[in-house]
């Protein structure tokens, strides 16, 4: 009677199955997992089809016969026009040159692949951050005229598409997005990445 006494009381009522653990996974972590997934892969298209328009020239920001592999520049007719902001000057002086060109697509293609395989992300979404602040500043859109008295074409000075870019890179790197739809969780078992936990 005693022993009988002393067994913890279980809250299982006879006759149904036991309750199920409690799980520290928050409900609906699933749902949210394939929502962070489309978002990743739709923002690697982003950067991938930018990367393939302006080497390619597929006709649509980029016509054939200024494509990069027709001698085309990626970054000219964009810094060249660069009419407004502090770094105006800057973006004129670096328009077209070799490494500018390189840079920018190699940012293209390394970020969008990144993404869209779910691998190395938060190196993605650092190098897309510093891409997107750059074009930020070309673009200046806390500024309301240009430099001939213009008026621009900012229609928020604080929130543009150039921000909410950013801001879901940063989303992606922290919520470690690659794991769902991706390569994410194969990537984080390589040695180098399991001790260096920036190159998730």
């Amino acid at each position: 009677m005693t022993a009988q006494l002393d067994r913890p009381i279980s809250s299982t009522l006879p006759g149904t199955a036991p309750a199920s653990a409690p799980t520290d996974r928050p409900e609906g972590a699933t749902t949210a997992g394939r929502a962070l997934a489309v978002l990743r892969i739709a923002t690697g298209f982003v950067f991938l089809w930018a990367f393939l328009d302006k080497t390619f020239g597929l006709g649509y920001s980029t016509p054939s016969a200024r494509s990069w592999i027709n001698g085309g520049s990626p970054t000219r007719g964009f810094l060249a026009s660069v009419d407004v902001g502090p770094l105006q000057s800057t973006f004129h002086s670096i328009a077209g040159t070799w490494w500018a060109n390189g840079l920018f697509m190699a940012g293209l293609l390394g970020i969008g692949f990144a993404l869209i395989l779910g691998i190395g992300v938060r190196i993605a979404a650092v190098s897309g951050v510093l891409l997107v602040a750059g074009m930020w500043l070309a673009a200046y859109p806390l500024a309301k005229s240009t430099s001939a008295g213009a008026p621009t074409s900012s229609t928020n000075p604080l929130v543009d598409d150039h921000v909410l870019e950013a801001l879901i890179l940063i989303v992606l790197a922290v919520t470690l997005a690659g794991r769902t739809w991706g390569l994410g969780s194969m990537w984080a078992r390589i040695p180098f990445v399991a001790r260096h936990r920036w190159a998730l």
